[in-house]
């Protein structure tokens, strides 16, 4: 009596890739999360990094109407809820589109912590104050992310261009991305530098400080943020030399 005959073992299947370690995971998160996107032939998509069209103009429409009304009227409590009906607006608008609202959402949450804050010490310039708070916390976490050798530049650029973190084990790459974060933080301080003397005047400094966060907000940051990747964009490569980084989209 023959053994029945035993059926031929299933392919093996494919080993799954490794994945990712926990900190490039993070790294990459915190890109996505912070807004970066890019272009088809792998580079950085300012504009829409900057939120695009509609994005910029949620960023700064809350605080012209905010400047206008009052200009117009003198009385802050209209003023007020003019800019967060115009951030409210916005949302609807991503309803409508059916876009995700975690910008427009976080926009009503500023402009609402901004009016609160006017309205409650009566003071149209105070508007702007949270603004300079968010800008001071950047500030400080990105001088930290040097300080610890994770420079946020490195962890932006590096998702953008398919490195990962493989760029902290080279200490040119390392310095050029430093060097980008102290740019993007340069443009944080200037800000501050600017505007804040202008807070400090009272009523007298507001148009000239309301023109300014419109100048030295998403067109100044699409800048800072272009210059930064310009500086850290990865030596060319000589012919038959190997790359210190084997990515190919890591120009």
């Amino acid at each position: 009596m023959t053994s029945p005959q035993q059926p031929e073992p299933s392919a093996r299947p494919p080993r799954p890739e490794p994945e990712p370690s926990t900190i490039a995971g993070l790294a990459e998160g915190y890109a996505a999360k912070a807004g970066l996107h890019r272009t088809h032939d792998g580079r950085v998509d300012v504009l829409r990094s900057a939120g695009g069209i509609q994005g910029i103009a949620e960023s700064v429409l809350p605080g012209l109407v905010f400047l206008i009304a009052f200009t117009l009227t003198r009385d802050l409590t209209p003023s007020l809820v003019a800019a967060l009906a115009s951030a409210v607006v916005f949302t609807v608008v991503r309803l409508v589109q059916r876009r995700p609202l975690t910008q427009a959402l976080a926009g009503v949450v500023g402009v609402g912590i901004s009016a609160w804050l006017a309205n409650t010490t009566g003071k149209a310039e105070d508007f702007y104050l949270p603004g300079f708070i968010t800008n001071a916390a950047y500030i400080l976490a990105m001088a930290i992310s040097i300080l610890v050798k994770w420079p946020v530049a490195g962890l932006l650029f590096g998702f953008i261009r398919n490195e990962g973190i493989e760029w902290r084990k080279d200490p040119a790459r390392v310095k050029a991305y430093r060097l980008g974060t102290w740019i993007i933080v340069a443009v944080l301080v200037l800000r501050l530098v600017v505007q804040v003397p202008l807070y400090l005047m009272g009523g007298d400094g507001l148009a000239a400080l309301a023109t300014m966060r419109l100048i030295m907000g998403a067109p100044l940051y699409i800048l800072g943020i272009w210059i930064a990747w310009l500086v850290t964009r990865p030596a060319p490569v000589e012919d038959g030399a190997q790359p210190s980084n084997p990515s190919p989209s890591a120009t």
